[in-house]
């Protein structure tokens, strides 16, 4: 907040684009991500257009976005899609969680994840992948929250399926994420379960049976 004010920048633009928050009942602005170590959010051409803020105490909730702004909105912000879209050479996207999900995977040399901020996996977020890979992978825990997610995805990806558009799902063993199933097993084993990853098909009728 100090630093905004230094640059001159008035309270009432940094309330409008989220980076403060007001208490309604004594009108104090204060800063809306303290105490946090920050994720910029970039649009598709590279520009920063939100924040992700994840606690470094205790605090809840543990991870906090932006609110919807004149130049961020959820459901067309896609976390680390810019960074895939310049770095990835693969025809695919790798759907993941979170963005400490996308970062260790890019750490461990897999370009090309990206995440949802706190949403469900939209329409919007769909077509725009679509335009620009022919595959999408889903990657998900292996616990029931997983397997209700995954479900929730392919309802809303059905409608939009067509000649050359790909879907499949990566199921992680129970208990870990991206992050912490890389770190254990290593690129190369990951690499395997993209390349042996479930079909839309073959998950639809496991499903259904």
């Amino acid at each position: 907040k100090n630093y905004l004010k230094e640059k001159k920048i008035d309270d009432s633009v940094s309330l409008e684009v989220g980076l403060f928050t007001e208490k309604q009942q004594t009108g104090h602005v204060y800063d809306r991500f303290r105490h946090r170590i920050m994720f910029p959010i970039k649009d598709a051409r590279g520009r920063t257009v939100g924040f992700g803020g994840r606690t470094l105490s205790d605090e809840k909730p543990k991870y906090l976005n932006s609110p919807e702004t004149p130049v961020f909105h959820k459901n067309k912000c896609l976390y680390g899609l810019y960074h895939a879209e310049k770095n990835s050479k693969e025809n695919y996207f790798i759907l993941v969680e979170g963005y400490l999900d996308v970062l260790s995977l890019v750490q461990f040399g897999i370009h090309s994840a990206i995440a949802t901020l706190g949403t469900a996996t939209s329409e919007e977020h769909l077509q725009m992948l679509f335009k620009l890979r022919s595959e999408i992978i889903f990657c998900f825990d292996g616990d029931a929250a997983g397997h209700q997610a995954a479900w929730r995805a392919l309802i809303k990806v059905l409608p939009l399926l067509q000649e050359g558009r790909i879907i499949k799902f990566i199921f992680l063993p129970e208990g870990d994420d991206p992050d912490s199933y890389i770190r254990k097993h290593g690129t190369e084993q990951f690499q395997l379960n993209i390349k042996q990853a479930t079909s839309l098909t073959d998950y639809l009728l496991k499903h259904i049976f």
